[in-house]
């Protein structure tokens, strides 16, 4: 709040009711979530030696020293939450404790999973990619509901404040480490395979947050505002938002159209605006959802 201002709305409240919208659902979906990525850890990853954050230390320390990976799993976590509180606050700590905690004991719970399915004819890429899916959809689902299931996550958040470094950097400084110490252990196929799961893991996870792209949003700037506009009103039906804009280098007047179509309707829409105007300007960017609806006065 700025010393003097009356704040615009109740923060907190606001905050307490997007943490109480949906919440049976929200915590079925995390708690599935959770699951596959337990499934995906013992049928995939621990027996593939795939090496990614605290479940990958877990995975080496069982090798070397013959501990199970759920207690060094909850022992990495509630060491690293305590961090998180000290170095984060509670606020951010809040959201981790649950998945933390249920990780590991569904780890523990779902071990029995290979005695059953057996995989070990199974190529190794195969393994790779079917834990990167399954992982990857478990991971979207709790991030999707604002939730984590703790683990490196939380050193990668203080290595990307404290060290004043994007968390991009901050994953491929933690990870990276974890992958290489992976390699040393149980040889240099398993740090290759780690680094196609946890780039395919993380397209998937992304996907799942964000959805698959069903609409396209074309910025069109274009000195024949009038057509193009008539075009995707009559042969598309969209709805359109003029701004008026001034080249930066002829300081000539334009307009710029914005408008949301369906991907499938992307060839028409580029095409048609090409043939009414060779000279425009188009940025296509991906739209994951619309909500609302432009009014045409």
């Amino acid at each position: 709040m700025i010393f003097g201002h009356k704040p615009l709305f109740d923060n907190n409240a606001l905050m307490q009711e997007i943490y109480n919208s949906k919440r049976v659902k929200r915590n079925t979906m995390f708690f599935f979530g959770v699951l596959l990525s337990a499934i995906s850890f013992n049928l995939f990853l621990k027996p593939l030696h795939l090496i990614s954050g605290v479940s990958g230390i877990s995975i080496m320390t069982e090798a070397l020293f013959r501990i199970d990976p759920s207690v060094i799993i909850l022992i990495g976590n509630v060491l690293l939450l305590i961090a998180s509180f000290v170095f984060l606050g509670p606020e951010k700590t809040k959201t981790t404790i649950i998945g933390s905690i249920l990780y590991p004991v569904l780890v523990k719970a779902t071990d029995f999973l290979p005695q059953y399915i057996d995989l070990g004819s199974t190529e190794s890429i195969v393994i790779t990619l079917c834990g990167a899916l399954v992982s990857g959809i478990g991971t979207g689902l709790i991030f999707k509901n604002n939730f984590t299931s703790g683990g490196t996550d939380v050193l990668k958040q203080i290595f990307s404040v404290y060290g004043k470094m994007p968390y991009s950097k901050a994953n491929i400084y933690s990870e990276g480490l974890i992958m290489f110490a992976g390699g040393l252990v149980f040889g240099w196929d398993s740090f290759i395979y780690s680094i196609i799961y946890i780039a395919i893991s993380g397209t998937v996870s992304d996907r799942v947050i964000m959805g698959i792209s069903e609409y396209k949003t074309l910025q069109i700037v274009t000195s024949k505002d009038k057509e193009i506009k008539s075009f995707i009103l009559e042969n598309l039906n969209r709805g359109i938002t003029e701004m008026n804009v001034k080249g930066g280098y002829t300081g000539s007047n334009k307009k710029i159209l914005l408008c949301a179509i369906p991907t499938r309707e992307y060839f028409l829409a580029t095409e048609g605006i090409k043939k009414l105007d060779p000279n425009a300007f188009v940025i296509a960017t991906d739209t994951y959802e619309i909500q609302g609806k432009i009014e045409e006065e």
